[in-house]
């Protein structure tokens, strides 16, 4: 049994909220979570991985090392 005045108030069914829309519900000391990302819309779990390339760094790397093949040089040469 919890000591009266000393715990927070535990919430047995808080709203998770993802880009406003419930996507589920768990035990929190807040009634209601914002959140970003969730592994409904992760990428790692919906499969749909995207590498974010805003500086170059990975072309530079696969040029680097000899990974980067034609097609996709052109291709990025044409989106600058």
């Amino acid at each position: 049994m919890p000591k009266p005045e000393i715990h927070p108030t535990w919430y047995p069914d808080a709203k998770v909220i993802c880009n406003g829309e419930v996507v589920m519900t768990v035990g929190s000391t807040q009634p209601e979570i914002n959140v970003d990302v969730w592994s409904g819309n992760h990428p790692f779990y919906t499969g749909t991985q995207k590498i974010i390339d805003t500086e170059g760094r990975v072309d530079r790397f696969l040029r680097k090392y000899g990974m980067l093949d034609s097609n996709s040089e052109s291709e990025s040469n044409a989106d600058q």
